[in-house]
């Protein structure tokens, strides 16, 4: 099977090549993302794989179908970039990677909290000026506080399991609530009464249309002056001028961003040298109580070895069923 690999970063290719190795593939390495300016790219071979900023929309997915690639294989969980409808429709088999070291970004989540908290970011700086100064980098113990968190899957469960670690009281809303994390002593609200109640609000759950803007002016009205927002999920679940205004007023005290709702233009590239055409963006990375990082929470040497090898497994069982919750389409 000959396999086109878009977004690809030397990373990448290091894993999926080790994974690959000896096996029935022939992947050729893109560092382009899949669009319907690069659908071109894609003659002659027989699977994509693809990661989270590529646009696999009903157009490029119809190209897709014209050119004869019948499977893709996407390196990630989320796959809201992808039209599963359209996939369907033109008989293309749609994979992903439903379960990568979900520790990787719980942990991730519980770095920006704790750098946001004890303003490590900020002391850093000072001490590299020999600035040994302590006002303006007070903290607070995370013992005894309110967490919440929205979404109790692989991964949010991980962020609770690490939060009542830390003597935290952990509350939590999911659809399906997890009689596992009840057992360990976290409680299932109402979204309302985890606005109301947390002193940390972190985000663990699918972008979908009852999800988009879950955090916005009406749901920040009900939650604590103060609050910290943590979002590793996916950045459409902020509304991030909405969440600015809320900087403003103080209704947020801080808040810790790995993903970013416009993200696809300048995540994963080097833009230091760019002016950067986001005026949202660029005004939230003024505030001192903002941590934003590059969709990095899953960057870890375990969830990259894992990725690449549900990659590989899914592109070669792409015609059995034992690659069962894998499948979307």
């Amino acid at each position: 099977m000959n396999v086109a690999v878009f977004s690809c970063k030397p990373y990448d290719k290091r894993t999926l090549a080790t994974f690959a190795n000896d096996k029935a593939l022939s992947m050729s390495y893109f560092e382009s993302r899949l669009s319907m300016e690069t659908i071109s790219l894609v003659q002659g071979f027989d699977a994509v794989s693809c990661f989270v900023n590529d646009d696999i929309n009903a157009k490029v997915i119809h190209l897709l179908k014209q050119q004869g690639v019948k499977t893709i294989a996407l390196r990630c969980a989320g796959f809201n970039n992808v039209d599963l409808d359209a996939a369907k429709k033109e008989g293309i088999k749609v994979f992903h990677v439903p379960d990568y070291s979900p520790t990787s970004v719980a942990e991730h989540a519980v770095a920006l909290i704790m750098t946001l908290n004890r303003k490590t970011h900020r002391a850093y700086h000072r001490v590299k000026e020999g600035n040994f100064a302590l006002e303006g980098l007070m903290g607070f113990n995370l013992a005894g506080k309110t967490v919440g968190c929205i979404g109790t899957g692989r991964i949010g469960a991980a962020f609770c399991r690490i939060m009542k670690g830390f003597g935290c009281k952990v509350l939590c809303y999911d659809l399906y609530p997890s009689q596992a994390l009840i057992d360990q002593g976290c409680q299932y609200l109402t979204l309302d009464e985890i606005y109301q109640q947390s002193d940390i609000i972190s985000l663990h759950c699918p972008l979908n249309e009852s999800t988009h803007h879950l955090i916005n002016k009406h749901s920040l009205e009900k939650m604590k002056d103060g609050v910290m927002i943590i979002n590793t999920s996916r950045g459409a679940l902020v509304h991030a001028q909405e969440a600015i205004d809320a900087l403003y007023s103080g209704k947020i005290g801080y808040l810790g961003l790995d993903v970013y709702e416009q993200e696809n233009k300048i995540f994963f590239e080097d833009m230091s040298s760019h002016i950067i055409q986001d005026s949202v963006f660029q005004l939230m990375l003024t505030f001192p109580n903002v941590v934003v990082t590059g969709h990095q929470g899953y960057f870890t040497i375990e969830a990259l070895n894992h990725i690449a090898e549900t990659t590989v497994d899914n592109l070669l069982h792409h015609q059995s069923d034992s690659s069962g919750a894998r499948q979307l389409a």
